[in-house]
């Protein structure tokens, strides 16, 4: 302290000497007592205070210097910082947010599904805002009993060997009080009540943080919560392009698909990649045939211990003991898509999937189970489940658990797939909630026994795709349904059924050469199994004319087409939508014979059913305005411009502006405009 003063009195002296001696040469001939000397020798006096100056003036040696610096913080067994962490900014600065609002003890529960990067982001915020805290603390908390010994140690990193086993805790958090701010990272906890008696209470710790990271969604009451979901896209892709050379921004994203963008997936896949030297194109290829076997492949950075295949066998082996109608229903969701799964599914048929739907509260605690314990999702009235945990669950199963499972799922989507595609104005939305859950469960071929609902589903989706316009997707679904049918016993009718949608998505397709056998064939079929009266024959029949229309063959078909009116009038009533699709067959066939006039009323009726029927931008009702314009413009009149807007917007809302139906429709009302 002293030599901090030197410098400062020295210089007052010599200024002071300084003045004195400017006193003597003015002419003072005498001063009191000593500085009677400083008179007599003033430029004695300066050289004696010059070194005595320089010495209190001097820099100092870099050992003497005081440090202001603050000390280095200390860390107690916080794990290497992940040189190649990618993304999550977003994440971490809400992370920073939530922690720093409050100068008390805060905590924050970071909750995600398992292998989403949660201790990662928990590392990475230490490492990043190290600089914030004095002492920073790992501590493994996936088992609550090992959390005493963690903190014993903790305490002797503290310098506190006095406290008693039940004084131990306390102990670090008093002691904390002279390292604030902290930080004590609380690594894969379970529920709040397996740690509560590790955290920080009352006034035992102030300006620290406490950081958890846990699968189960159980945090709310005690904590902040920040939800961590899987990466984005664009950070899926960024990882592993940097982490694999040679990996184009598609091939990544195809990867990144597969693996559902699951943090520790992707970080696998490049480990796996890398070590084999597999190309990312032969990589992506395996996923798509393979995931279930390449889940259990690769190493991920940093843990070699842990891979996808593995990362939620405890979760299951805990619901097993203490939810097997949980670990049932985790089972059959596992077969599904990775798409929301309609709980109604299990719940509305006649006999339900899981034991537990029958009762109310049991079912609620089940679907609870697998949410809680971060294996699903909640939404709504329907359950989502990663496309990883379910390939992970899947590969657990024996074969002859795959194929009862899909059987008794295709039998449950059976039930509660709308049949009538085309009559029902509801199916489509339920279609398309379906639809993913079917194509999942019947794209392997069951065994005979269970092939009929298999069948029948195959066929199903295929007359809903065909309806949405996506004829290319129904084709293969549909040949699979009559391969099935033609291979059982007892099948004639569906056979036919078949049959005459396979013929309407090839005249879709503009193969009317091809649909015409089939056709035919549905006819023979179906006359042969079925009452002279049945709407499948009908459907037949205005199937039929309306390819013979298209292979220039109008006279064979208009007898057809109005045989198909006549029965469909009379089996449902002059109103019914199925009407309509014999009414637009026979309006097909007339305009084509170069007869609009006769047309048109046809048409025009068919419209109106279709309106009284269906939603307003239902396609049925585009496709009849569309025909209405065409119509119209034939026999040159100038309203055809109103039907054909409408008919085009129609188009493109339901199958978007690229869609050829929709860029045929667009090219006729911009002509109809002119």
């Amino acid at each position: 302290m002293w030599r901090r003063l030197v410098g400062p009195v020295a210089g007052l002296l010599v200024l002071f000497v300084g003045s004195l001696a400017f006193n003597a040469a003015s002419g003072q001939s005498r001063w009191p007592g000593p500085l009677d000397f400083v008179r007599l020798h003033p430029w004695v006096v300066l050289l004696l205070l010059v070194p005595l100056a320089w010495l209190g003036l001097r820099p100092e040696s870099r050992g003497d210097r005081p440090h202001h610096r603050p000390a280095a913080p200390t860390t107690y067994r916080l794990p290497p910082r992940n040189t190649r962490f990618t993304g999550r900014a977003t994440a971490l600065q809400a992370l920073r947010r939530q922690l720093a609002s409050a100068g008390e003890v805060t905590t924050v529960a970071v909750h995600g599904l398992g292998g989403v990067g949660k201790t990662q982001l928990a590392v990475e915020y230490a490492y990043r805002y190290l600089s914030k805290y004095r002492f920073v603390a790992f501590v493994d908390a996936e088992e609550p009993d090992l959390l005493a010994s963690q903190f014993a140690a903790l305490a002797r990193e503290l310098g506190l060997v006095d406290a008693g086993s039940g004084q131990v805790v306390s102990g670090v958090y008093t002691t904390l009080r002279d390292h604030r701010p902290w930080l004590i990272i609380f690594d894969n906890a379970e529920k709040p009540g397996t740690l509560l008696h590790a955290l920080p209470s009352g006034d035992l710790a102030r300006n620290g943080h406490v950081l958890v990271t846990t699968r189960l969604n159980t945090w709310s009451g005690v904590a902040d919560v920040l939800d961590l979901e899987v990466f984005t896209r664009k950070e899926s892709v960024d990882l592993l392009m940097r982490r694999v050379p040679g990996t184009d921004a598609g091939t990544a994203d195809r990867i990144a698909e597969q693996l559902g963008d699951l943090p520790l997936a992707l970080e696998q896949a490049a480990g796996y990649m890398n070590f084999n030297q597999t190309a990312p194109d032969a990589y992506a290829a395996l996923l798509t045939t393979r995931l279930e076997d390449m889940i259990a492949r690769g190493e991920p950075a940093g843990r070699p211990a842990v891979v996808v295949a593995t990362l939620w066998q405890l979760s299951v082996r805990r619901l097993e003991e203490q939810h097997p109608a949980a670990v049932q229903l985790l089972r059959l969701c596992a077969l599904l898509a990775p798409e929301p799964i309609p709980l109604t599914l299990f719940t509305d048929g006649p006999e339900p999937l899981v034991a537990a739907a029958r009762d109310p509260l049991a079912w609620d605690t089940t679907v609870g189970a697998l949410a809680g314990l971060g294996l699903a999702r909640r939404e709504d009235s329907a359950l989502v489940l990663h496309r990883l945990v379910q390939a992970a669950v899947r590969a657990t199963m024996t074969p002859e658990a795959l194929t009862t499972g899909r059987a008794r799922l295709s039998r449950a989507l059976l039930e509660a797939a709308p049949n009538d595609v085309h009559g029902d104005a509801h199916a489509r939305p339920r279609w398309h909630r379906l639809l993913p859950h079917v194509l999942a469960v019947t794209k392997d071929d069951p065994p005979l026994p269970y092939a009929p609902a298999t069948a029948s589903l195959l066929r199903l989706a295929s007359e809903f795709l065909l309806a949405i316009g996506d004829r290319t997707v129904a084709l293969p679904l549909c040949e699979r349904a009559l391969a099935l049918d033609e291979a059982l016993d007892g099948r004639d009718a569906e056979v036919g059924f078949d049959l005459i949608t396979l013929a309407q998505i090839h005249r879709d397709l503009g193969a009317p050469q091809t649909a015409r056998p089939l056709a035919e064939r549905a006819l023979r079929v179906h006359e042969s199994c079925l009452p002279a009266g049945s709407p499948a024959i009908a459907t037949d029949l205005a199937t039929l004319a309306r390819t013979l229309c298209m292979l220039g063959e109008h006279r064979a078909a208009l007898p057809l087409a109005e045989r198909a009116l006549r029965i469909d009038e009379a089996a449902h009533g002059p109103d019914d939508p199925y009407v309509s699709f014999d009414l637009i067959a026979l309006a097909t066939v007339h305009h084509d014979l170069g007869d609009p006039a006769t047309a048109l009323p046809h048409i025009r009726r068919a419209l109106r059913i279709r309106e009284a029927h269906y939603p307003p931008d239902h396609l049925y009702i585009g496709y009849a305005l569309l025909f209405e314009a065409r119509v119209l413009h034939a026999l040159h009149d100038p309203s055809a411009r109103e039907p054909a807007r409408r008919g085009a917007d129609i188009l493109r809302g339901q199958l978007g502006a690229t869609h050829p139906k929709t860029e045929e429709a667009l090219a006729l009302a911009d002509s109809l405009s002119r």
